[in-house]
Protein backbone atom coordinates (compact mmCIF):
# COMPACT_ATOMS: atom_id res chain seq x y z
CA UNK A 1 0.00 0.00 0.00
CA UNK A 2 0.95 3.64 -0.87
CA UNK A 3 0.06 6.62 1.04
CA UNK A 4 0.18 9.87 -0.58
CA UNK A 5 -0.48 12.87 1.77
CA UNK A 6 -1.50 16.13 -0.46
CA UNK A 7 -1.89 19.80 0.57
CA UNK A 8 -3.72 18.47 3.98
CA UNK A 9 -5.12 21.48 6.41
CA UNK A 10 -6.88 20.16 8.94
CA UNK A 11 -8.61 23.39 11.61
CA UNK A 12 -9.71 22.46 15.08
CA UNK A 13 -12.67 24.97 16.36
CA UNK A 14 -14.18 25.47 19.60
CA UNK A 15 -15.53 28.34 21.68
CA UNK A 16 -12.37 30.00 21.57
CA UNK A 17 -12.18 30.38 17.61
CA UNK A 18 -10.61 28.31 15.29
CA UNK A 19 -6.99 26.94 15.46
CA UNK A 20 -5.08 25.21 12.35
CA UNK A 21 -3.46 22.05 13.69
CA UNK A 22 -2.22 20.63 10.07
CA UNK A 23 -0.74 23.32 7.53
CA UNK A 24 -0.66 22.27 4.16
CA UNK A 25 0.84 19.28 5.24
CA UNK A 26 2.26 16.93 2.30
CA UNK A 27 4.47 13.74 2.15
CA UNK A 28 4.62 10.12 0.49
CA UNK A 29 5.09 6.89 1.78
CA UNK A 30 5.88 4.07 -0.37
CA UNK A 31 5.04 0.08 -0.04
CA UNK A 32 8.04 -1.15 2.04
CA UNK A 33 9.62 1.95 3.22
CA UNK A 34 9.14 3.37 7.20
CA UNK A 35 8.08 7.33 7.09
CA UNK A 36 9.33 9.17 10.66
CA UNK A 37 7.31 12.12 11.77
CA UNK A 38 8.39 14.45 14.33
CA UNK A 39 8.35 17.42 16.05
CA UNK A 40 7.62 18.85 19.53
CA UNK A 41 4.38 18.09 21.16
CA UNK A 42 1.20 20.20 19.97
CA UNK A 43 2.87 20.20 16.39
CA UNK A 44 0.34 18.08 15.14
CA UNK A 45 1.68 14.89 14.54
CA UNK A 46 -1.35 12.86 15.89
CA UNK A 47 -3.73 14.64 14.45
CA UNK A 48 -2.05 13.87 10.52
CA UNK A 49 -2.18 10.38 11.88
CA UNK A 50 -5.71 10.33 12.80
CA UNK A 51 -7.01 12.08 9.70
CA UNK A 52 -5.66 8.95 7.78
CA UNK A 53 -8.00 6.73 8.99
CA UNK A 54 -10.64 9.84 9.83
CA UNK A 55 -10.22 9.05 13.63
CA UNK A 56 -10.64 12.72 13.96
CA UNK A 57 -12.36 14.56 17.13
CA UNK A 58 -16.01 15.92 15.73
CA UNK A 59 -13.95 19.39 16.39
CA UNK A 60 -11.59 18.73 13.91
CA UNK A 61 -12.43 19.57 10.35
CA UNK A 62 -10.75 18.75 7.52
CA UNK A 63 -10.65 22.22 5.48
CA UNK A 64 -8.56 20.85 2.38
CA UNK A 65 -6.45 18.46 0.73
CA UNK A 66 -6.78 14.62 -0.05
CA UNK A 67 -5.41 11.26 1.50
CA UNK A 68 -4.69 8.83 -1.29
CA UNK A 69 -4.40 5.05 0.04
CA UNK A 70 -3.24 3.12 -3.27
CA UNK A 71 -5.81 4.60 -5.35
CA UNK A 72 -8.94 4.67 -2.34
CA UNK A 73 -10.02 8.45 -1.36
CA UNK A 74 -10.04 8.39 2.28
CA UNK A 75 -11.98 11.48 3.00
CA UNK A 76 -14.63 9.97 0.82
CA UNK A 77 -15.27 5.94 1.75
CA UNK A 78 -18.26 5.69 2.64
CA UNK A 79 -19.12 4.02 6.34
CA UNK A 80 -18.63 0.38 5.60
CA UNK A 81 -15.55 0.39 3.15
CA UNK A 82 -14.03 2.84 5.53
CA UNK A 83 -14.72 0.12 8.37
CA UNK A 84 -13.11 -3.17 6.10
CA UNK A 85 -10.18 -0.26 5.70
CA UNK A 86 -9.27 -0.01 9.54
CA UNK A 87 -9.69 -3.31 10.40
CA UNK A 88 -8.37 -5.60 7.77
CA UNK A 89 -5.59 -3.24 5.84
CA UNK A 90 -4.27 -0.88 8.44
CA UNK A 91 -3.47 -1.03 12.05
CA UNK A 92 -2.57 1.81 14.44
CA UNK A 93 -0.77 1.74 17.88
CA UNK A 94 -1.32 4.86 19.67
CA UNK A 95 0.36 6.40 22.45
CA UNK A 96 -2.11 5.38 25.73
CA UNK A 97 -2.30 1.64 25.59
CA UNK A 98 -5.08 2.40 28.67
CA UNK A 99 -7.48 3.40 25.87
CA UNK A 100 -7.00 0.91 23.50
CA UNK A 101 -7.43 -1.86 25.54
CA UNK A 102 -10.78 -3.31 27.46
CA UNK A 103 -10.88 -3.20 30.98
CA UNK A 104 -13.47 -5.82 31.43
CA UNK A 105 -11.41 -8.44 29.08
CA UNK A 106 -8.64 -10.22 29.53
CA UNK A 107 -6.15 -9.21 27.65
CA UNK A 108 -5.72 -12.74 25.47
CA UNK A 109 -9.43 -12.51 24.13
CA UNK A 110 -8.58 -9.21 23.06
CA UNK A 111 -5.59 -10.20 20.74
CA UNK A 112 -7.66 -13.36 19.66
CA UNK A 113 -10.52 -11.21 18.98
CA UNK A 114 -7.86 -8.87 16.62
CA UNK A 115 -6.90 -12.38 15.15
CA UNK A 116 -10.31 -13.17 13.95
CA UNK A 117 -11.10 -9.49 12.67
CA UNK A 118 -7.77 -8.84 10.86
CA UNK A 119 -7.80 -12.35 9.47
CA UNK A 120 -11.51 -13.54 9.23
CA UNK A 121 -12.71 -16.76 10.50
CA UNK A 122 -13.90 -17.82 14.26
CA UNK A 123 -11.95 -16.43 17.08
CA UNK A 124 -9.88 -18.44 18.10
CA UNK A 125 -8.81 -19.71 22.32
CA UNK A 126 -7.05 -17.44 24.43
CA UNK A 127 -4.23 -20.05 24.95
CA UNK A 128 -4.15 -21.45 20.93
CA UNK A 129 -1.07 -21.08 19.17
CA UNK A 130 -1.62 -17.92 17.13
CA UNK A 131 -2.66 -16.04 20.53
CA UNK A 132 0.20 -17.56 22.31
CA UNK A 133 2.94 -16.84 18.97
CA UNK A 134 1.60 -13.27 18.96
CA UNK A 135 2.20 -12.51 22.66
CA UNK A 136 5.94 -14.35 22.70
CA UNK A 137 6.62 -12.37 19.32
CA UNK A 138 5.89 -8.95 20.97
CA UNK A 139 8.07 -9.64 24.03
CA UNK A 140 5.83 -10.68 26.64
CA UNK A 141 7.15 -13.27 29.54
CA UNK A 142 5.02 -15.90 29.75
CA UNK A 143 2.31 -15.55 27.08
CA UNK A 144 -0.36 -18.39 28.07
CA UNK A 145 0.34 -16.96 32.21
CA UNK A 146 -0.35 -12.88 30.74
CA UNK A 147 -2.72 -13.37 28.32
CA UNK A 148 -5.06 -14.66 30.89
CA UNK A 149 -4.52 -10.90 32.85
CA UNK A 150 -6.82 -8.03 32.63
CA UNK A 151 -5.25 -4.82 31.85
CA UNK A 152 -4.80 -3.32 34.81
CA UNK A 153 -2.57 -6.13 35.95
CA UNK A 154 0.65 -5.26 33.55
CA UNK A 155 2.77 -2.35 33.47
CA UNK A 156 2.44 -0.07 31.27
CA UNK A 157 5.03 -1.13 28.92
CA UNK A 158 3.22 -4.79 28.75
CA UNK A 159 -0.28 -3.30 27.72
CA UNK A 160 1.43 -1.30 25.03
CA UNK A 161 3.32 -4.13 23.78
CA UNK A 162 0.08 -6.19 23.73
CA UNK A 163 -1.71 -3.40 21.83
CA UNK A 164 1.14 -3.51 19.34
CA UNK A 165 0.56 -8.00 19.41
CA UNK A 166 -3.27 -6.83 18.38
CA UNK A 167 -1.97 -4.44 15.78
CA UNK A 168 0.14 -6.93 14.08
CA UNK A 169 -2.51 -9.36 14.45
CA UNK A 170 -4.09 -8.14 11.12
CA UNK A 171 -0.67 -7.92 9.26
CA UNK A 172 -1.69 -4.32 7.84
CA UNK A 173 -0.74 -3.37 4.58
CA UNK A 174 -0.11 0.10 6.62
CA UNK A 175 1.26 0.46 10.36
CA UNK A 176 0.40 3.56 11.69
CA UNK A 177 2.78 3.78 15.04
CA UNK A 178 2.19 6.97 17.30
CA UNK A 179 4.35 7.15 19.92
CA UNK A 180 4.77 3.63 20.51
CA UNK A 181 7.37 2.44 22.62
CA UNK A 182 6.67 5.44 25.16
CA UNK A 183 6.88 3.04 27.77
CA UNK A 184 9.16 0.60 27.14
CA UNK A 185 12.49 0.12 28.13
CA UNK A 186 15.54 0.29 25.29
CA UNK A 187 15.78 -3.14 24.73
CA UNK A 188 12.39 -4.24 24.68
CA UNK A 189 11.49 -0.89 22.13
CA UNK A 190 14.61 -2.44 20.39
CA UNK A 191 13.07 -6.13 20.16
CA UNK A 192 9.34 -4.60 19.28
CA UNK A 193 10.77 -2.07 16.06
CA UNK A 194 13.25 -5.01 14.70
CA UNK A 195 9.75 -7.23 14.50
CA UNK A 196 8.42 -3.99 12.64
CA UNK A 197 11.15 -3.85 10.20
CA UNK A 198 10.86 -7.61 10.29
CA UNK A 199 7.17 -7.01 9.33
CA UNK A 200 7.30 -4.43 6.90
CA UNK A 201 9.72 -6.43 4.90
CA UNK A 202 7.58 -9.58 5.17
CA UNK A 203 4.18 -8.04 4.25
CA UNK A 204 5.99 -5.00 2.01
CA UNK A 205 3.78 -2.93 4.84
CA UNK A 206 4.24 0.94 4.68
CA UNK A 207 4.98 1.76 8.34
CA UNK A 208 4.36 5.88 9.78
CA UNK A 209 6.39 6.34 13.12
CA UNK A 210 5.48 8.95 14.88
CA UNK A 211 7.60 10.19 17.77
CA UNK A 212 9.95 12.22 19.61
CA UNK A 213 12.41 10.38 20.10
CA UNK A 214 14.75 11.30 17.57
CA UNK A 215 17.33 8.53 17.62
CA UNK A 216 14.51 5.58 17.69
CA UNK A 217 13.43 7.70 14.49
CA UNK A 218 16.83 7.42 12.92
CA UNK A 219 17.57 4.00 13.46
CA UNK A 220 14.28 2.58 11.92
CA UNK A 221 12.94 5.05 9.04
CA UNK A 222 14.15 5.31 5.67
CA UNK A 223 13.24 9.38 5.49
CA UNK A 224 11.99 11.78 8.09
CA UNK A 225 9.89 14.89 8.38
CA UNK A 226 9.71 17.47 10.84
CA UNK A 227 6.97 19.38 11.94
CA UNK A 228 6.58 22.91 13.52
CA UNK A 229 3.21 24.46 14.30
CA UNK A 230 1.67 21.94 11.91
CA UNK A 231 3.91 22.87 9.07
CA UNK A 232 6.55 20.61 7.24
CA UNK A 233 9.70 22.55 7.69
CA UNK A 234 12.29 19.94 6.49
CA UNK A 235 12.30 16.66 4.79
CA UNK A 236 14.51 14.32 3.57
CA UNK A 237 17.31 10.70 4.26
CA UNK A 238 16.24 10.18 8.09
CA UNK A 239 20.59 9.87 8.94
CA UNK A 240 21.05 13.03 7.27
CA UNK A 241 18.15 15.28 8.57
CA UNK A 242 18.76 14.29 12.16
CA UNK A 243 22.78 14.16 11.75
CA UNK A 244 23.01 17.28 9.80
CA UNK A 245 19.67 19.84 9.86
CA UNK A 246 19.22 22.35 8.09
CA UNK A 247 16.40 23.86 9.77
CA UNK A 248 16.79 26.00 12.90
CA UNK A 249 13.89 24.58 14.23
CA UNK A 250 15.24 20.76 13.76
CA UNK A 251 19.07 21.59 15.33
CA UNK A 252 16.97 22.73 18.47
CA UNK A 253 15.50 19.40 18.57
CA UNK A 254 18.77 17.41 18.05
CA UNK A 255 20.61 19.78 20.19
CA UNK A 256 17.76 19.50 23.37
CA UNK A 257 18.96 15.40 23.35
CA UNK A 258 19.97 14.10 26.94
CA UNK A 259 23.63 12.59 26.52
CA UNK A 260 24.19 9.48 28.76
CA UNK A 261 27.75 10.18 29.19
CA UNK A 262 27.10 13.64 30.71
CA UNK A 263 26.87 13.72 34.34
CA UNK A 264 24.54 15.94 36.12
CA UNK A 265 25.67 18.65 37.94
CA UNK A 266 26.77 17.92 41.86
CA UNK A 267 24.21 19.65 44.74
CA UNK A 268 23.71 19.69 48.21
CA UNK A 269 23.16 16.09 48.61
CA UNK A 270 25.79 14.32 51.45
CA UNK A 271 25.63 11.43 53.41
CA UNK A 272 25.26 12.78 56.70
CA UNK A 273 21.52 14.69 55.23
CA UNK A 274 18.59 13.36 56.90
CA UNK A 275 17.06 10.20 55.97
CA UNK A 276 13.19 10.97 55.07
CA UNK A 277 11.89 8.16 53.28
CA UNK A 278 12.76 4.65 54.81
CA UNK A 279 11.95 1.10 53.33
CA UNK A 280 12.42 -1.98 54.86
CA UNK A 281 11.50 -5.40 53.70
CA UNK A 282 8.97 -4.09 50.81
CA UNK A 283 7.02 -6.90 48.95
CA UNK A 284 3.93 -7.08 46.60
CA UNK A 285 2.68 -9.50 44.64
CA UNK A 286 -0.70 -10.14 42.12
CA UNK A 287 -1.40 -13.76 43.40
CA UNK A 288 1.50 -16.04 42.40
CA UNK A 289 3.47 -13.57 40.49
CA UNK A 290 5.41 -11.10 42.78
CA UNK A 291 6.29 -7.83 41.79
CA UNK A 292 8.59 -6.49 44.16
CA UNK A 293 10.35 -8.87 46.50
CA UNK A 294 11.14 -7.39 49.74
CA UNK A 295 13.07 -4.23 48.55
CA UNK A 296 14.99 -2.43 51.53
CA UNK A 297 15.56 1.78 50.31
CA UNK A 298 16.45 5.06 52.33
CA UNK A 299 16.16 8.36 50.31
CA UNK A 300 17.61 11.22 52.05
CA UNK A 301 16.73 14.99 51.76
CA UNK A 302 17.07 16.27 48.35
CA UNK A 303 18.16 13.19 46.79
CA UNK A 304 17.23 11.78 43.71
CA UNK A 305 16.92 8.49 43.56
CA UNK A 306 16.23 7.11 40.22
CA UNK A 307 14.83 3.25 39.89
CA UNK A 308 15.46 1.59 36.04
CA UNK A 309 14.75 -1.53 34.75
CA UNK A 310 13.15 -3.15 32.00
CA UNK A 311 9.31 -3.12 31.62
CA UNK A 312 7.76 -5.31 34.23
CA UNK A 313 10.72 -5.51 36.77
CA UNK A 314 8.88 -3.69 39.63
CA UNK A 315 9.98 0.44 39.17
CA UNK A 316 6.19 1.34 39.53
CA UNK A 317 4.56 -1.14 41.78
CA UNK A 318 7.52 0.22 44.34
CA UNK A 319 6.80 4.22 43.54
CA UNK A 320 2.85 3.46 44.34
CA UNK A 321 3.57 1.26 47.37
CA UNK A 322 6.01 3.94 48.64
CA UNK A 323 2.96 6.98 47.66
CA UNK A 324 0.46 4.73 49.98
CA UNK A 325 -1.44 4.23 46.63
CA UNK A 326 -1.58 0.18 47.35
CA UNK A 327 -1.33 -2.27 50.11
CA UNK A 328 2.23 -4.52 50.82
CA UNK A 329 4.08 -6.16 53.05
CA UNK A 330 7.09 -4.55 54.91
CA UNK A 331 6.91 -0.57 55.88
CA UNK A 332 7.02 2.62 54.69
CA UNK A 333 8.29 5.47 56.79
CA UNK A 334 8.13 8.96 55.87
CA UNK A 335 9.56 11.97 57.90
CA UNK A 336 7.76 14.79 56.83
CA UNK A 337 7.10 18.30 59.08
CA UNK A 338 3.47 18.12 60.62
CA UNK A 339 2.52 21.03 58.14
CA UNK A 340 2.85 18.64 55.31
CA UNK A 341 -0.87 17.28 54.64
CA UNK A 342 0.27 15.93 51.45
CA UNK A 343 3.89 14.86 51.98
CA UNK A 344 4.14 12.57 48.58
CA UNK A 345 2.96 13.58 45.37
CA UNK A 346 3.34 11.62 42.27
CA UNK A 347 3.45 11.91 38.62
CA UNK A 348 2.14 9.17 36.67
CA UNK A 349 2.96 8.00 33.25
CA UNK A 350 -0.27 8.55 31.78
CA UNK A 351 -1.35 12.06 32.57
CA UNK A 352 -5.02 11.10 31.00
CA UNK A 353 -5.23 8.65 34.35
CA UNK A 354 -5.30 11.54 37.04
CA UNK A 355 -6.51 14.65 34.90
CA UNK A 356 -10.07 15.39 35.68
CA UNK A 357 -11.59 15.54 31.78
CA UNK A 358 -14.41 18.14 32.79
CA UNK A 359 -11.85 20.26 34.48
CA UNK A 360 -10.26 22.63 33.00
CA UNK A 361 -5.89 22.97 33.00
CA UNK A 362 -6.76 26.01 35.51
CA UNK A 363 -8.98 24.43 37.70
CA UNK A 364 -7.03 21.42 38.37
CA UNK A 365 -4.04 23.98 38.92
CA UNK A 366 -5.59 26.38 41.19
CA UNK A 367 -7.12 23.23 43.15
CA UNK A 368 -3.54 21.56 43.80
CA UNK A 369 -2.39 25.19 45.14
CA UNK A 370 -5.27 24.97 47.59
CA UNK A 371 -4.73 22.04 48.52
CA UNK A 372 -0.86 22.18 49.07
CA UNK A 373 -0.37 25.28 50.32
CA UNK A 374 1.29 26.80 47.33
CA UNK A 375 2.52 29.94 47.13
CA UNK A 376 2.93 30.44 43.15
CA UNK A 377 -0.16 31.67 40.99
CA UNK A 378 -1.85 29.13 38.87
CA UNK A 379 0.26 31.25 36.09
CA UNK A 380 3.77 31.07 37.72
CA UNK A 381 3.43 27.49 38.21
CA UNK A 382 2.31 26.75 34.44
CA UNK A 383 5.28 29.19 33.54
CA UNK A 384 7.58 27.39 35.25
CA UNK A 385 6.36 23.93 33.63
CA UNK A 386 6.32 25.56 29.81
CA UNK A 387 2.77 25.55 29.60
CA UNK A 388 1.50 28.62 27.74
CA UNK A 389 -0.89 30.76 29.03
CA UNK A 390 -3.62 30.35 26.52
CA UNK A 391 -3.56 26.90 27.09
CA UNK A 392 -5.08 27.00 30.95
CA UNK A 393 -8.43 27.14 30.34
CA UNK A 394 -8.37 24.47 28.03
CA UNK A 395 -9.80 21.10 29.23
CA UNK A 396 -7.47 17.88 29.32
CA UNK A 397 -9.36 16.71 25.96
CA UNK A 398 -8.16 19.45 24.01
CA UNK A 399 -4.36 19.23 25.26
CA UNK A 400 -2.18 17.22 23.51
CA UNK A 401 0.10 14.11 25.36
CA UNK A 402 3.06 16.66 26.05
CA UNK A 403 0.72 19.66 27.20
CA UNK A 404 -1.68 16.89 29.38
CA UNK A 405 2.13 15.75 31.21
CA UNK A 406 2.97 19.15 31.82
CA UNK A 407 -0.40 19.84 33.96
CA UNK A 408 0.11 17.06 35.68
CA UNK A 409 3.76 17.55 36.64
CA UNK A 410 2.64 21.35 37.68
CA UNK A 411 -0.06 19.95 39.59
CA UNK A 412 2.45 17.58 41.71
CA UNK A 413 4.48 20.72 42.50
CA UNK A 414 2.00 23.45 43.54
CA UNK A 415 2.89 23.22 46.96
CA UNK A 416 5.72 22.19 49.18
CA UNK A 417 6.09 18.14 49.24
CA UNK A 418 8.84 16.01 50.92
CA UNK A 419 8.82 13.35 48.12
CA UNK A 420 7.74 13.83 44.70
CA UNK A 421 7.46 9.94 43.15
CA UNK A 422 8.05 10.64 38.91
CA UNK A 423 7.15 7.49 37.25
CA UNK A 424 7.98 7.66 33.45
CA UNK A 425 7.25 11.91 34.61
CA UNK A 426 8.78 12.60 31.04
CA UNK A 427 8.57 9.79 28.75
CA UNK A 428 5.55 11.47 26.80
CA UNK A 429 7.24 14.77 26.50
CA UNK A 430 9.83 16.07 23.24
CA UNK A 431 13.28 16.12 23.55
CA UNK A 432 12.74 20.01 23.96
CA UNK A 433 10.31 20.52 26.77
CA UNK A 434 11.80 17.15 28.34
CA UNK A 435 14.73 19.20 28.55
CA UNK A 436 13.52 22.40 30.04
CA UNK A 437 11.16 19.67 32.98
CA UNK A 438 14.39 18.31 33.90
CA UNK A 439 15.99 21.96 34.49
CA UNK A 440 12.99 22.81 36.40
CA UNK A 441 13.31 19.27 38.41
CA UNK A 442 17.31 19.70 39.16
CA UNK A 443 15.87 23.87 40.04
CA UNK A 444 13.43 22.46 42.59
CA UNK A 445 15.73 19.91 43.84
CA UNK A 446 18.41 22.87 44.97
CA UNK A 447 15.67 25.22 46.46
CA UNK A 448 12.76 23.24 47.85
CA UNK A 449 14.86 20.59 49.13
CA UNK A 450 12.23 18.10 47.61
CA UNK A 451 13.43 14.70 46.96
CA UNK A 452 12.47 12.65 44.39
CA UNK A 453 11.79 8.63 43.52
CA UNK A 454 12.38 9.03 39.65
CA UNK A 455 11.28 5.57 38.02
CA UNK A 456 12.61 5.95 34.16
CA UNK A 457 13.39 2.98 31.51
CA UNK A 458 15.35 6.43 29.64
CA UNK A 459 18.98 6.24 31.16
CA UNK A 460 19.90 8.74 29.31
CA UNK A 461 17.13 11.35 31.19
CA UNK A 462 18.21 9.25 34.56
CA UNK A 463 21.74 10.75 33.97
CA UNK A 464 20.51 13.91 33.78
CA UNK A 465 19.28 14.39 37.15
CA UNK A 466 19.62 11.12 39.30
CA UNK A 467 21.77 11.27 42.55
CA UNK A 468 21.80 7.55 42.78
CA UNK A 469 20.65 4.55 40.57
CA UNK A 470 18.75 1.43 41.64
CA UNK A 471 18.47 -1.37 38.96
CA UNK A 472 15.71 -3.47 39.11
CA UNK A 473 14.77 -6.74 37.24
CA UNK A 474 11.83 -9.05 38.47
CA UNK A 475 11.04 -7.26 41.45
CA UNK A 476 14.37 -7.31 43.24
CA UNK A 477 17.53 -4.91 43.46
CA UNK A 478 20.13 -6.20 41.43
CA UNK A 479 22.49 -3.26 41.58
CA UNK A 480 22.50 0.21 43.40
CA UNK A 481 25.35 2.86 43.72
CA UNK A 482 25.94 6.28 42.90
CA UNK A 483 25.42 7.52 39.29
CA UNK A 484 28.29 7.95 38.30
CA UNK A 485 29.29 4.40 39.33
CA UNK A 486 26.31 2.66 37.58
CA UNK A 487 27.59 4.60 34.34
CA UNK A 488 31.46 4.04 34.44
CA UNK A 489 31.99 1.32 35.81
CA UNK A 490 28.50 -1.00 36.68
CA UNK A 491 29.20 -4.36 38.54
CA UNK A 492 26.33 -6.46 37.36
CA UNK A 493 26.08 -8.07 33.75
CA UNK A 494 22.34 -6.96 33.38
CA UNK A 495 23.37 -3.05 34.74
CA UNK A 496 26.12 -3.26 31.57
CA UNK A 497 23.72 -4.58 29.40
CA UNK A 498 21.08 -1.55 30.08
CA UNK A 499 23.79 0.88 29.76
CA UNK A 500 25.21 -0.56 26.37
CA UNK A 501 21.41 -0.62 24.83
CA UNK A 502 20.72 3.26 26.24
CA UNK A 503 24.33 4.09 24.57
CA UNK A 504 23.99 2.30 21.61
CA UNK A 505 20.42 0.33 21.22
CA UNK A 506 18.22 2.93 19.77
CA UNK A 507 20.32 3.54 16.78
CA UNK A 508 21.18 2.31 13.41
CA UNK A 509 21.76 -1.41 14.15
CA UNK A 510 18.27 -2.30 14.71
CA UNK A 511 17.66 -0.59 11.29
CA UNK A 512 15.74 -2.44 8.77
CA UNK A 513 17.50 -4.85 6.44
CA UNK A 514 17.11 -2.35 3.48
CA UNK A 515 19.42 0.57 5.39
CA UNK A 516 22.63 0.23 4.95
CA UNK A 517 24.43 -0.93 8.38
CA UNK A 518 25.76 1.50 10.49
CA UNK A 519 29.30 1.70 12.01
CA UNK A 520 30.11 2.52 15.98
CA UNK A 521 31.26 5.91 15.04
CA UNK A 522 28.56 7.20 13.04
CA UNK A 523 26.12 5.82 16.49
CA UNK A 524 28.65 8.22 18.58
CA UNK A 525 27.73 11.22 16.35
CA UNK A 526 23.96 11.02 17.42
CA UNK A 527 25.68 11.66 21.38
CA UNK A 528 28.21 14.51 19.86
CA UNK A 529 25.24 16.27 18.18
Amino acid sequence: MTLNVRSLTIDYTTNRGTRTAVDDLSFTIARGEAYGLVGESGSGKSTAALALVRYLADAAVVRSGEIDLSGIDVLTLDPEPLRQLRSQRVSTVYQEPGRALNPTMRVGVQVAEAIAVGRGGPIPEIGSPEVLELLDRVGLPAPDQLGRRYPHQLSGGQAQRVVIAMALAVQPELLILDEPTTGLDVQVEASILALVNELRSELDAAVLLISHNLPLVGAHCDRVGVLQNGVLVEEGVARDVLTRPRHEYTRTLVDALPDIDTPKPQWLVHDDSPVVVSVRGLRKAYGPTVAVAGIDLDIRQGEVVAVVGESGSGKTTLGRAIAGLTTHEGTVAIDAPKSQHHPVQMVFQSPDATLNPRRSARRILARAVKLLGGELTVEELAEKVGLEPELLDRLPGELSGGQKQRVAIARAFAGPSTLVVCDEPVSALDVSVQSRILALLRELQVTSGVSYLFISHDLAVVRALADRVVVMRGGEVLESGPADQIYTDPQHPYTRVLVEAARYGALPDSAAATRPATDDSERMAWHSN
